[in-house]
C-alpha cells in the first residue's frame, strides 16, 4: 500500500531502464573510452560464459533455480541468527533476484527497522520480477547492473576494465576474481588488494567445487596462479587519446542536439548507452603518444638547461603576474568581486599538491601561485595525423598530459605557423606561371613602404651574392626569397590560393604572412597540406563516422568532406611535392634521413616562428599527413636558441619517432611502404637546373649596398 514508500509497478518492472555508458570506438571497433555517470555496458545472456554463471550461483545463490525470488530457508536463518542472536557471520540471506532489486532501486533509511522494511519491500518486488522474467533474463539483468570495484557497473564493463577483454572471453580464474569482488567492492578490488582478492577468488573456486560445478583438480590448478590484470582506465582524464575523446564528446553533444528519440525526448550522452564510431586508429595513437613523451622528456631538460638561472618563469615577475591573472581561478575570484589583495592572499596559502614532472610526478606543499609558476616552464605539443584522401583523423595529440594541461592545441590553439606557410606562397607562384627554376637572390632587401621592414634569414648567409631556385629556397626555408616570391605574385593571389586550399581562417593582408606570422589551427593546416597527395583537393579533418543507439540503430552518419574542385593544377601539385621531398632529402628536414634513418617516401616542411616561440613540422607521405607543433603555452616564452627551438629539432622528432615505430609494425605496411607517384616528364624537366648560382662580377659591384625597394611595386 506504499506505507513505507511506493513500490515499482508491474509496468515499470516490465521495462526496466538503467543509465548506460556511451562507448567510443576506434576505426577498428576497439573501445577507447566511455562517457558515463555509472560505467555500465549491457550484454546478452548468450555472451555470458557458463563458468561465470556457475561461479555466481555457487557463491551467491545456490538455490537460484529453485526459489521464486526469495529463499525462505536463508531468510529464516537471517531472522534468527542475524537479527535475534546478532550473529553477522550467518550471511544476508539475499538471493540473486533480491540483489538485483537492490541494485535497481536502492534502499532507504527507515531507522531501526530499516533491514526488516527493506527486505520486505525487496521480497515483494523480487517475487514480481520472478513472475515476469525467466531465470536467464534475471541473470542477464543482474550481470548488467551489479556493481564491481572502481565505480564499474555490469560484467562487460568490469571485464574490459580489469582484463581488457569482453565478458565472453573471460577465463575461469578471471570470472572467479570478479565474482569474488561482489562480496565487498573495495576490500576485494584486485587492482588495490591483489593478495586479498586472490584469496577471495580461491573461495569462489572452492564453492564451485563444493557444489559440483568444477573439478577439484582444475580448481587447484587455477588457485596456483596469480591474478594477472590488464587494467584499462576509462577515466575522462586518462587512458588513450583523452584530448581526442573530449573533442569527440563536444561534437557528439552538438550533433545530438538536432536529434530526438521516438518518444520525443533528447539523447543523453551519459545515460543512453550510445555507440560512437570514430576514425582514430588506437594503435597508431598509442605510438604517437609514446613518441611525443620520449621526445618531450628530453627536450624539456635541454630547454630548462639552456635558460639556467635566467629562466623567465623564475625571474620575470611581470610574466609570472600575468600568468596568475590569466588563470581560471583568478578570473573566477574576479567575477565574485574578490579584491586583488584577497586573491593574492588566497593564492599564497599552501597545501599538498601533486605536480606534473616528466621523470615522475612529485607531491609538494605549495601555493596556487607556486603551482602556476611551476607549470610555466613546460613545453607543450600538438599533433594531428590524417588520411589525406578523406580527412579521417588517425592520431590526435592535444597536449602532453590531459590531467594537468586541459587546453587542446589541436582543436583550440591558433599559433603562428612560421615557415609551414611558405609552400602556399610557392604554390601560388607556380600556379600563376612562375617556373620552378626561377632564381631569386638571397640578399636582404629593405622595403621602404613597409616602415623599412627588412626580412632576415634564420642563419647568416656566407655568400650574399647567391641566387637560389624555388626548390633550393623552399627546401632551405630562406625567408628573404619567400618574401620576394610573395612580392612577385601578390598578397591577394596568395590569400585567394590559401582559401582554395581549405583555410578559411581570416588572414591579415600583410607581406609578413609569407613568413607565417598568421595564426592557423593545426586541423586546417593538415587539411590544406593533404591536397598535395589528394589530387590537389583539400580535406576537412573529421573524427566521427556514425552514432548508434544502444541497440545498434543508426542515429547519424557522416561522410568525408573533400573539396569538390582542385585548388591548383596537377602540374603545380607534382612540382610542389618534388620541392618538399627535397626539404627532407637535402634541406631543413634532413635529420629524418641522417639521424632517424627513415628511408620511407616522405616530403615535408619545417617551421620556426619569431623569437623561437613555435616549432613546426608537416610530414607528407602518400597515405598519411601529420602536422606537429611544439612550444610553450605562455606565448611570451620562446626557446632560448634557434638551434633548440627550430622545427627540425623541436617538432620533427615526434613524427620521426612515430614513423620508426610504425615501420617496426607490419600493421602499418599499407602506410609506411606506400610510394609517391612519379612526376610527369615536364615537371622533371622544369626542375632540372642548377640549385644555385652566383651573381657575376659586374652585378656584385653594383649591389654592394643593402638593396631597398617597395613591396608590391615592380
Amino acid at each position: 500500500m506504499g506505507f513505507w514508500g511506493k513500490l515499482p509497478t508491474n509496468e515499470e518492472l516490465s521495462s526496466l531502464k538503467q543509465a548506460e555508458a556511451t562507448q567510443v570506438l576506434d576505426t577498428h571497433g576497439v573501445l577507447i573510452g566511455k562517457y558515463y555517470i555509472y560505467d555500465r555496458q549491457p550484454i546478452l545472456y548468450e555472451q555470458l560464459p557458463q563458468h561465470l554463471i556457475d561461479a555466481l550461483i555457487a557463491t551467491e545463490d545456490i538455490r537460484f533455480y529453485e526459489h521464486d525470488g526469495v529463499d525462505n530457508t536463508s531468510l529464516l536463518r537471517v531472522f534468527f541468527k542475524t537479527i535475534l542472536l546478532g550473529d553477522s557471520s550467518s550471511g544476508g540471506g539475499s538471493t540473486v533476484t533480491l540483489q538485483l532489486v537492490k541494485n535497481l532501486f536502492g534502499r532507504k533509511d527507515h531507522g531501526a527497522f530499516s533491514i526488516v522494511i527493506n527486505k520486505l519491500k525487496e521480497s515483494i518486488v523480487a517475487k514480481r520480477i520472478e513472475k515476469m522474467y525467466s531465470k536467464q533474463e534475471i541473470l542477464t539483468l543482474y550481470f548488467n547492473t551489479v556493481p564491481f570495484p572502481d565505480n564499474t557497473y555490469g560484467i562487460e564493463s568490469a571485464a574490459l576494465k580489469f582484463f581488457n577483454k569482453p565478458a565472453s572471453a573471460l577465463n575461469l580464474a578471471e570470472s572467479a576474481t570478479l565474482i569474488g569482488s561482489l562480496k565487498a567492492n573495495h576490500s576485494y578490488n584486485p587492482r588495490l588488494f591483489s593478495e586479498r582478492s586472490q584469496l577471495r577468488r580461491d573461495v569462489v573456486l572452492q564453492q564451485m567445487v563444493k557444489y559440483e560445478y568444477l573439478d577439484a583438480t582444475i580448481a587447484a590448478q587455477e588457485m596456483s596462479k596469480n591474478i594477472e590484470l590488464d587494467y584499462q582506465y576509462f577515466n575522462h582524464d586518462t587512458g588513450v587519446a583523452p584530448y581526442f575523446r573530449e573533442a569527440v564528446k563536444k561534437e557528439v553533444q552538438a550533433i545530438l542536439s538536432g536529434y530526438t528519440k521516438e518518444d520525443g525526448s533528447t539523447y543523453d550522452i551519459y545515460r543512453d548507452g550510445l555507440i560512437v564510431h570514430t576514425t582514430l586508429d588506437s594503435k597508431m595513437q598509442l605510438l604517437a603518444e609514446e613518441s611525443m613523451k620520449e621526445h618531450l622528456r628530453n627536450l624539456q631538460k635541454a630547454y630548462e638547461k639552456s635558460y639556467g638561472d635566467q629562466a623567465p618563469w623564475k625571474i620575470n615577475k611581470k610574466l609570472i603576474q600575468h600568468a596568475l591573472q590569466q588563470s581560471s581561478k583568478y578570473k573566477e575570484y574576479e567575477k565574485q568581486g574578490v579584491s586583488k589583495a584577497q586573491i593574492t592572499d588566497s593564492f599564497s596559502l599552501k597545501r599538498e599538491v601533486e605536480l606534473f614532472e616528466w621523470d615522475g610526478n612529485t607531491t609538494k606543499t605549495v601555493s596556487v601561485a607556486d603551482s602556476i609558476q611551476h607549470y610555466l616552464k613546460f613545453l607543450n605539443a600538438g599533433m594531428i595525423a590524417i588520411d589525406p584522401s578523406n580527412g579521417a583523423v588517425r592520431a590526435y595529440l592535444g597536449g602532453i598530459d590531459y590531467r594537468y594541461f586541459k587546453y587542446d592545441h589541436v582543436s583550440q590553439s591558433k599559433r603562428q605557423v612560421g615557415s609551414t606557410f611558405k609552400p602556399f606562397v610557392y604554390t601560388t607562384a607556380i600556379e600563376n606561371g612562375m617556373k620552378p627554376c626561377t632564381y631569386f637572390p638571397i640578399k636582404e632587401v629593405t622595403y621602404t613602404n613597409l616602415k623599412n621592414w627588412t626580412p632576415k634569414n634564420a642563419t647568416a648567409q656566407e655568400d650574399p651574392y647567391l641566387n637560389y631556385t624555388l626548390e633550393t629556397a623552399l627546401s632551405n626555408s630562406v625567408n628573404t626569397i619567400a618574401v620576394k616570391v610573395m612580392n612577385e605574385v601578390g598578397v591577394d593571389k596568395v590569400l585567394n590560393q590559401v582559401q582554395k586550399m581549405g583555410i578559411n581562417e581570416p588572414l591579415p593582408k600583410e607581406p609578413s604572412i609569407a613568413l607565417g606570422t598568421a595564426g592557423i589551427k593545426i586541423k586546417e593546416l593538415a587539411g590544406a597540406y593533404a591536397s598535395y597527395v589528394n589530387q590537389s583537393k583539400s580535406v576537412l579533418p573529421y573524427y566521427i563516422t556514425k552514432i548508434e543507439d544502444k541497440n545498434g540503430n543508426l542515429i547519424a552518419s557522416f561522410e568525408p568532406s573533400v573539396s569538390e574542385t582542385p585548388a591548383y593544377s596537377e602540374y603545380t601539385r607534382q612540382t610542389m611535392l618534388e620541392i618538399m621531398k627535397s626539404t627532407v632529402n637535402h634541406g631543413t628536414a634532413t635529420s629524418i634521413r641522417n639521424i632517424f634513418g627513415l628511408t620511407n617516401e616522405i616530403a615535408g616542411k619545417t617551421g620556426t616562428t619569431q623569437n623561437n616561440r613555435d616549432g613546426w613540422f608537416v610530414a607528407i607521405t602518400p597515405k598519411l599527413v601529420a602536422v606537429t607543433w611544439v612550444g610553450n603555452d605562455m606565448y611570451q616564452i620562446g626557446f632560448k636558441t634557434t638551434a633548440l627551438g627550430q622545427g627540425a629539432n623541436s617538432a620533427l622528432p615526434i613524427f620521426a619517432k612515430l614513423y620508426q615505430k610504425m615501420n617496426a609494425d607490419t600493421t602499418f605496411n599499407t602506410i609506411t611502404k606506400s610510394s609517391f607517384e612519379k612526376p610527369s616528364a615536364q615537371v622533371i624537366r622544369d626542375l632540372d637546373c642548377e640549385p644555385e648560382k652566383r651573381d657575376n662580377l659586374l652585378k656584385r659591384i653594383f649591389s654592394k649596398k643593402k638593396k631597398k625597394k617597395k613591396f608590391g611595386v615592380k
